[in-house]
């Protein structure tokens, strides 16, 4: 016996696996679950035990890891569970909608069971280290019982009762990373055209990520004052740079997709009055959906 809480991991994709095996480095007990038994032969090697059922793997531990793709399928797996959820604390670490989460927290609160919301920041190769995040949000207490055994995954970052919370934070996150990406990936396709290669690209890309954090923060302050005052950019001057740069993707002959969506943007809000205003006030358009 180690001392330490054992633990069940439903769900052993990459991340599933990533997170039993950072458990079982750290001395903790784990019993597994996966529709596809298969993918925990290495992970019962290790001296994981693997359950025959999803209710067999709840009844074998308070503390339940849910690592699926959405809440979808916690229903699918769970549902010949739910009378083995009461008592036990299910730490979802699945991604969905805050309302989705919302709606599963209810779910599994009504068949007896505790629901903690997790939201990984990092991929399956940051699991384990303490350096990684996952937001959390949730009821208290429970949270903090098991909060050290959770800290085997990664740091914790802890939101709020509301279980929505935690799915709001982390897909904020995720809205930011994919288009920032995109972004390079653009940048990319547009010096591959041009005879560079990415590593020729990435002193360029990190110079303007580096500088990001200080607009990040400049802007922040005005929205939250309700300013897009033009004193320091306009919006008809930044139509102007898209459009540039949209017309140099153009003479590149690549994919030209994202940046016209870009343009397309800047386009609206010059026509909804806002050229001399900061390009900040495209905020206002993005609330709302195009009419």
């Amino acid at each position: 016996m180690t001392g330490k809480q054992s633990v069940t991991v439903i769900g052993l994709g990459p991340m599933g696996q990533a997170m039993v095996n950072a458990f079982l480095d750290k001395g903790h007990q784990v019993t597994v679950w996966n529709r596809t038994a298969s993918r925990a032969d290495a992970l019962v090697a290790r001296g994981a035990v693997l359950a025959k059922s999803p209710e067999e793997a709840i009844k074998a531990n308070e503390l339940i890891i849910l690592s699926l793709t959405d809440y979808e399928a916690m229903y699918s797996v769970l549902d010949t569970a739910q009378d083995s959820l009461a008592g036990r604390v299910l730490v979802n670490l699945s991604s969905d909608t805050p309302g989705k989460t919302r709606a599963g927290a209810h779910w599994v609160t009504e068949r007896g069971g505790i629901h903690i919301t997790g939201g990984v920041t990092v991929p399956p190769s940051g699991i384990g280290d303490p350096e990684s995040s996952t937001y959390y949000s949730g009821p208290r207490e429970p949270f903090e019982q098991h909060k050290s055994t959770l800290e085997a995954l990664t740091s914790t970052d802890y939101r709020g009762e509301d279980p929505g919370l935690a799915a709001l934070v982390y897909q904020i996150g995720m809205a930011m990373f994919w288009t920032s990406m995109l972004g390079y990936w653009q940048a990319i396709a547009i010096g591959e055209a041009n005879g560079l290669k990415a590593t020729d690209v990435l002193p360029s890309a990190e110079e303007t990520m580096t500088a990001m954090p200080g607009f990040l923060s400049f802007y922040a302050q005005r929205i939250d004052a309700g300013n897009h005052e033009g004193d320091v950019d306009r919006l008809a001057m930044g139509l102007a740079s898209v459009e540039h740069v949209l017309h140099t993707i153009e003479d590149a002959g690549v994919d030209t997709t994202l940046q016209a969506a870009v343009v397309e943007l800047f386009r609206r809000g010059v026509k909804a009055g806002h050229a001399a205003d900061s390009f900040s006030s495209l905020l206002e358009l993005m609330k709302k959906k195009p009419s």
